[in-house]
C-alpha cells in the first residue's frame, strides 16, 4: 500500500528526509488520457494534522525541534543538488514510522534554481515576499527583475516552524500590513504570549532561528546549512506523552502495567515477561523486550516489532486492555533513544 501521485518534474535523488520514490508507471485509463504516475512510499501523520491535534496549543519543543532539523537537512541536500522545492507548507511534511523522522513530499512546483519554468509558486500563508512580488507581475503580464531563489524555501519553513510553536495558523498574520512592517516585532509577541504554552520553555534560539528564516531581503535569509548550525539544535529536549501518541515507531511502550511488588518477585517477573510476550506476538513478531526494574523507565514495557505496522496495530489494540486487573496505556516510543539504552524520565 503506497501512495501515487501525478509525476511531474525531473526525479530527485533519494535521501533519508525526501519521500523514497518505487517506481513510475503510466495509468491508461484515466479520464484525461494516459498519465505517468508515481508510485511513492506510504507515511504517516502530517505536521498539518499534528497541528489540528495540538488544538491551538502548540507543538513540543522536541517535535519542533525534530521537525526542523529533519525538513532543513532535506533542503540543504535539495539545495545542494540546485532543486528549489517551492510548496513547502504543513500539508507537504509527513512523518516516516519506519525510517522516525520527517519528510517531503509534492515536488509538482519544484524547480532547477535558474530555470524556473512555473511562475505561480508556493501556497498563500508560505509565500515568499519574492515569489508573492513574482506572482502579482505574472498575473500583469511582466517579467520581475528577482529570480527566486532556494531563499524561497526557508521562509516557508520558518511560517511553518512559528505556526507549530503558536499552535495558530498565520496566514492572515503575514498578509496583515503590520507584519510587512515589522514582522520580528510579531514573532517576538507570539513567543512572549502567556497563551503559548512553550513559553515557559527558553526559546529564544528557536525564536532566532525562525528569525533568521523570514527577513523579507532573501539575500539575508539563512540558507538550510547555516540554519542546521544554530545552538536550537544543541539543546536536548525530551517527548511530551502526546508526541508519543501521535508518532507510530516500530517500538511500543506500555504503562499501567508492573507493580513494585512483581518487579522485586523474579518469580513473578518472569511471569509477567513470558505473558506480556505472548500478548504482543499476536500482532507481529517481536524483536526485543525490555522492563527496566531501576529508574529511568521502572516498571515501563519496552516491546520491539520488526516494522512499524505491526506497533501500530499492537497500540491499536492493547491501548485500554485489562492486564492483571489494570487498563494498559500504550504509547510508542523512539526506537533511535531505544536502541542507545537512553529512557527519557519525563515524559507524563
Amino acid at each position: 500500500g503506497a501512495t501515487v501521485a501525478p509525476a511531474c518534474h525531473q526525479c530527485l535523488a533519494v535521501f533519508l528526509a525526501v519521500v523514497t520514490l518505487y517506481g513510475v508507471f503510466t495509468n491508461h485509463y484515466s479520464a484525461n488520457g494516459p498519465s505517468r504516475c508515481l508510485l511513492l512510499e506510504l507515511l504517516d501523520i502530517s505536521v498539518s494534522e499534528l497541528l489540528l491535534h495540538s488544538s491551538n496549543q502548540g507543538c513540543s519543543m522536541w517535535m519542533i525541534q525534530h521537525c526542523a532539523r529533519d525538513v532543513l537537512e532535506a533542503l540543504a541536500f535539495l539545495h545542494h543538488k540546485g532543486y528549489v522545492h517551492a510548496d513547502l507548507k504543513p500539508r507537504n511534511i509527513l512523518w516516516s514510522a519506519e525510517e522516525e523522522c520527517f519528510k517531503l513530499i509534492d515536488f509538482g512546483l519544484s524547480f532547477k534554481e535558474g530555470n524556473q519554468d512555473v511562475k505561480y509558486i508556493q501556497t498563500d500563508g508560505y509565500r515568499a515576499p519574492e515569489a508573492e512580488l513574482q506572482n502579482c507581475l505574472a498575473q500583469a503580464g511582466l517579467q520581475s527583475e528577482t529570480e527566486c531563489t532556494s531563499a524561497v524555501d526557508l521562509w516557508s519553513l520558518g511560517i511553518v516552524l512559528l505556526e507549530m510553536f503558536s499552535g495558530m495558523k498565520l496566514k492572515h498574520t503575514v498578509q496583515s500590513q503590520e507584519w510587512k512592517t515589522n514582522s520580528s516585532a510579531i514573532i517576538d509577541r507570539i513567543f512572549a504570549s502567556e497563551g503559548v504554552v512553550n513559553s515557559a520553555i527558553p526559546a529564544y534560539h528557536l525564536r532566532d532561528l525562525i528569525k533568521s528564516m523570514l527577513h523579507c531581503d532573501q539575500g539575508k535569509r539563512a540558507s538550510a546549512e547555516k540554519a542546521l548550525c544554530s545552538p536550537f539544535f544543541s539543546i536536548p529536549f525530551a517527548p511530551h506523552i502526546e508526541d508519543l501518541v501521535m508518532l507510530p515507531t516500530p517500538v511500543l511502550r506500555l504503562l499501567n502495567i508492573l507493580s513494585d511488588a512483581s518487579l522485586q518477585s523474579e518469580e513473578e517477573y518472569e511471569d509477567i515477561l513470558e505473558d506480556i510476550r505472548e500478548e504482543c506476538q499476536k500482532y507481529g513478531p517481536v524483536v526485543s523486550l525490555l522492563i527496566p526494574k531501576e529508574n529511568p523507565g521502572k516498571g515501563q514495557v519496552f516491546v520491539e516489532y520488526a516494522n512499524a505496522g505491526d506497533s501500530k496495530a499492537a497500540q491499536k489494540m492493547l491501548t485500554g486492555k485489562i492486564f492483571d486487573g489494570k487498563f494498559v496505556v500504550a504509547t510508542f516510543y523512539p526506537l533511535s533513544a531505544y536502541k542507545r539504552g537512553y529512557l527519557y524520565q519525563n515524559l507524563l
